[in-house]
């Protein structure tokens, strides 16, 4: 499968990728209207975050939650590759320079070099038969057997 024009995923059930019982049946999901896929929009209880606000250990990962910020935002996010004062490279989602200057500012040991997005779609979609919400049981289920079987 090409890459879905919403999600900007080749692989419809890819995630949840941890926990993903759990993730589906307790967290709020970003449904995919093209292609299903169920992202985790779901808030932390500490801190209000939600999964994009996380650091990432690869580009293909963070692109995976990229909608969810796009959605959140309202604007094409870009994924922005971190090193640490270490060497070691993390990806982030930000809306903007301005936030990813914020966050640099407040985090003295991280930095990014190029300053431009590694990833970014060129702009932002609205796509109508896309869903926030939880998933019911019989969802849940089907969505699991799906993803087995996707293995």
């Amino acid at each position: 499968m090409s890459e879905c024009r919403e999600c900007y995923s080749s692989n419809k059930r890819i995630t949840p990728m941890i926990e993903p019982r759990e993730c589906l049946e307790n967290h709020l999901q970003y449904i995919c209207g093209t292609c299903g896929r169920c992202i985790c929009i779901n808030k932390t209880e500490k801190g209000g975050l939600q999964r994009w606000n996380f650091p990432f250990k690869t580009l293909e990962i963070a692109k995976l939650y990229l909608r969810t910020a796009d959605v959140t935002n309202k604007t094409n996010c870009g994924i922005y590759e971190i090193k640490s004062a270490k060497g070691r490279k993390l990806y982030k989602i930000f809306p903007n320079e301005i936030e990813l200057r914020k966050y640099l500012k407040n985090n003295k040991g991280k930095t990014c070099e190029t300053m431009t997005p590694a990833y970014q779609h060129s702009e932002y979609m609205e796509f109508p038969n896309s869903e926030i919400r939880r998933l019911n049981a019989e969802e849940v289920e089907k969505y699991l057997k799906e993803q087995k079987d996707a293995d």
